[in-house]
């Protein structure tokens, strides 16, 4: 006997009974349905959708002589896990019975639920109706018998589940050395969008010290180009990512009447990146922005993300909270120009090498070989030794890094997996930039935060002292501070707690085991701390 498939199919009985009924013509015999009644619906599930899946040629020609708009489809599991981030425990073989529905456990509340796609947005919004049952049981001694009463509560809810995956792509270009603002390079100018002929308008925010070395070559390329170009001036220092900065832009986005789908460019350092992507996540609920850092910290870390944030004065706890207040919006391009990166002193140019070492030490040992051999040289000739650009080192060192923030941030980009080898050096740096009149750059302040981690992980056993003093003498040629006085028990056990509460219950603290590679621990103790603190005391910072 083969059970011919119903396309539409309200429940497993209902297809059971009319698929014999086509059979047999008549009316379905009682051992028949005894013998059906009998089954475990799992089991009948599953031969059901055995019978489905024979007769698939079929069913597929039933429903393309159907309006496509009324051909239900399956709920994907990956479609399902952008709501559940765990593994959910779905009847395997309900999957099967695609055009009908989709059963899965609920990972918070346990219940079944049942979701069935609707008839004009099959891929998308599913109507669902959720089954729990709840056992409770009471016990009652009594001098001549134990009498247990078990009740049995089962409630039912529906609504429905809407489902749509937000398509993430952008490019991050890298421009031929220096030619950014040359006019017969059209990458800034095809970065801003096509437009309607006629309109000759481009919106641009613009880092305060961008504006007075670059300001006058960047009107000149939009003028060359026959563009009016408003810029919106903002200062790029940590203590002025605040809100004030983002009403800054948006009033001026306002002022320009920016359209809906017109891109502006955000030119800067990290902070004005930050604060430029803020502005363009909330500016009509998102507006596309394109990143042109200028700084080396900001072409290997923040404009290759889709973070964007600035740090939030709590008017209750009268605390600064770095980074507090942002979003996950991706820019609609990236425009790397290392030329920029001659314009910075040595000591910017050390900061940026504060988050390379970082990746270096977490992921690749061949970029902390590079950082060893030529870090110095990088630095005293701001990037323009023209041995290394030829050799390709500079670029080698930019490229790697590039390359490593996105294979760690692309699988990851919404931070739904919490244990990140790229947070090395964000546990403690978050508190000691944050310090009041504390003079620490960003950079920096991750390198401090690296080399007590170093430490860490040499008490833990991790790592042998060959292996710090190796590190220790790499940070130092890169002129970078690898200690603070403000790294104090106080601030350190502060740091362990605020890790907790950002990495949702847990340190999540990435330690090095060697050069290249990382781990992840959540039980580091005061104690332990205390220890790194003295052993980090016989040290020539």
């Amino acid at each position: 006997m083969t059970i011919k498939p119903v396309p539409s199919i309200s429940s497993i009985g209902v297809v059971a009974e009319e698929s014999v009924r086509d059979e047999c013509s008549g009316k379905v015999p009682q051992s028949v349905t005894d013998m059906w009644e009998s089954l475990s619906p799992e089991v009948r599930t599953a031969l059901i959708a055995s019978e489905l899946k024979v007769d698939s040629s079929n069913l597929k020609q039933t429903q393309r002589d159907r309006s496509e708009s009324s051909t239900p489809t399956v709920l994907s599991r990956s479609s399902s896990e952008l709501f559940f981030d765990q593994s959910s425990s779905s009847c395997d073989s309900s999957k099967e019975l695609e055009g009908v529905a989709h059963v899965e456990k609920c990972p918070v509340s346990g219940a079944k639920v049942v979701l069935t796609p609707v008839e004009r947005a099959p891929k998308n919004v599913f109507a669902f109706t959720k089954t729990q049952s709840l056992e409770k049981s009471e016990v009652v001694k009594t001098s001549s018998a134990t009498v247990t009463t078990t009740t049995k509560v089962v409630s039912t809810s529906r609504g429905w589940r809407n489902i749509f995956s937000l398509p993430i792509s952008y490019d991050v270009n890298m421009v031929a050395h220096g030619t950014l603002f040359d006019t017969v390079n059209s990458q800034l100018l095809d970065a801003t969008g096509v437009h309607p002929e006629g309109y000759n308008n481009r919106f641009a925010v613009v880092d305060t010290e961008v504006e007075a070395l670059y300001g006058d070559k960047l009107r000149s390329y939009f003028e060359h180009k026959g563009i009016e170009l408003t810029v919106c001036v903002v200062n790029g220092g940590e203590a002025d990512k605040r809100s004030e900065a983002v009403d800054k832009i948006l009033d001026d986005l306002c002022a320009y009447k920016l359209r809906r789908r017109e891109p502006f460019l955000a030119i800067g350092g990290g902070c004005v990146l930050d604060i430029a992507g803020m502005a363009a996540c909330l500016y009509r609920r998102g507006v596309p922005f394109v990143r042109v850092p200028t700084t080396l910290l900001a072409i290997v870390d923040a404009s290759v993300g889709v973070k964007n944030g600035i740090d939030y004065c709590c008017a209750v706890t009268d605390e600064t909270y770095k980074n507090r207040v942002g979003s996950f919006y991706a820019p609609s391009a990236c425009l790397l120009d290392p030329a920029f990166i001659a314009s910075q002193d040595a000591r910017n140019i050390s900061n940026g090498f504060g988050e390379i070492l970082k990746l270096a030490l977490v992921r690749s040992s061949d970029l902390f070989d590079l950082l060893e051999a030529h870090g110095k040289t990088l630095i005293d000739t701001r990037f323009e030794d023209e041995a290394l650009r030829t050799a390709g080192v500079s670029s080698r060192i930019i490229d790697l890094s590039i390359q490593i923030m996105l294979e760690e941030l692309g699988p990851n980009l919404w931070e739904t997996k919490l244990d990140r080898c790229v947070d090395y050096g964000h546990t403690f740096s978050k508190l000691l930039e944050m310090v009041p009149g504390a003079d620490i750059m960003h950079g920096e302040a991750v390198n401090v935060d690296g080399f007590f981690c170093i430490v860490l992980s040499y008490l833990r056993g991790y790592i042998g002292m060959d292996t710090v003093n190796r590190v220790f003498t790499c940070m130092k040629s890169l002129l970078l501070p690898t200690n603070s006085s403000d790294l104090e028990l106080e601030l350190s056990w502060q740091s362990c707690k605020d890790a907790i509460e950002h990495r949702h219950g847990e340190q999540r603290i990435p330690l090095i085991t060697e050069i290249g590679e990382s781990v992840c621990v959540s039980d580091i103790t005061e104690e332990e701390l205390e220890r790194a603190l003295e052993m980090m005391k016989t040290f020539d910072h």
